[in-house]
């Protein structure tokens, strides 16, 4: 898996560039598929079936880059929400990190 790349002022990475990207490029290649079998011959709905069962490991090796950047931009996306979560509940508690409480 791709490591994950923070934004600017350590940010982690958007997450809605690299899911649109990925949902366009599912639904792209699917429609390409299912072209190209209606353009060979086969009928419409065999074609639509085939079209979309062929997309899944068509689209599982051509879109492993941008699935392994969107994994990174959520996995970093957690890690942030997780460290944003403890802080706010050790402010909460009263104490520092230093064990002075105030």
């Amino acid at each position: 898996m791709a490591e994950s790349q923070a934004g600017p002022s350590g940010a982690p990475p958007r997450v809605l560039p690299w899911l649109v990207m990925y949902t366009v490029g599912r639904f792209a290649i699917a429609a390409a598929l299912v072209l190209l079998l209606w353009l060979v011959g086969l009928g419409s709905f065999p074609g639509l079936l085939f079209g979309l069962l062929l997309s899944m490991p068509v689209s599982y090796l051509l879109l492993r880059p941008s699935r392994d950047r969107l994994t990174a931009a959520l996995a970093a996306r957690s890690e942030a929400r997780r460290t944003a979560k403890e802080d706010l509940r050790t402010r909460l508690s009263g104490t520092e990190e230093g064990g002075v409480s105030r």
